[in-house]
């Protein structure tokens, strides 16, 4: 594995020489390196359910859906990140001939943990409303059953709508889905404590 640069900030191809050689994840942001930590039980369920509802939804539609392993670049940012899903519809833009780092996403979700909740909330939100393809986005709470939707009206205004409770349901506007929180949360226990 790579050593990581010995300056206090990289460059982008500083990153993914250093990011496709490490047996672990890191996101850049502002030059620095991050290291991603691993995800709870809990999250992991949620990750997969998420996935298996909306993957069953755009079956023969021309989507892709992506787990956590896809980075996806911010470019006015010059930002790097790993979304927990990714999903793009048309043709999927790449960095690169790696085809590792998407450009194009139409729909990104966070599992939120209390660790990246804040981030994920406010400065990684910020730089995901700059990609001109992305239409919502989605925040997964893993310590209640609650969906946070946002969606892109014109003129960049962000629609926000927010679900709670098993019993509820909310649509994906960008892919013409509907996710059931009961699916969302199926066999995640819930703790005072989440991870």
């Amino acid at each position: 594995m790579s050593a990581l640069p010995q300056s206090t900030r990289v460059t982008e191809a500083e990153y993914l020489a250093y990011e496709r050689d490490s047996e672990a994840k890191h996101e850049l942001i502002d030059g620095e390196i991050f290291a991603m930590t691993g995800a709870s039980e809990s999250h992991n369920l949620i990750s997969v359910n998420a996935i298996t509802a909306i993957k069953i939804q755009i079956k023969g539609k021309p989507c892709k859906l992506y787990p956590s392993d896809m980075r996806v670049k911010i470019v006015p940012w010059r930002m790097y990140t790993y979304p927990d899903l990714s999903l793009v519809c048309g043709e999927p833009q790449f960095a690169d001939h790696e085809f590792d780092t998407l450009l194009n996403p139409v729909l990104l979700i966070e599992v939120l943990s209390p660790s990246t909740e804040r981030y994920d909330r406010g400065r990684k939100f910020q730089a995901y409303r700059s990609i001109p393809s992305l239409k919502e986005y989605l925040l997964i709470a893993q310590d209640e059953p609650r969906i946070e939707r946002y969606f892109r009206l014109e003129d960049d205004l962000w629609e926000f709508t927010d679900v709670q409770g098993m019993d509820a349901k909310i649509a994906l506007k960008s892919v013409d889905a509907v996710l059931k929180l009961s699916d969302i949360y199926e066999q995640v226990t819930f703790t005072d404590e989440p991870e």
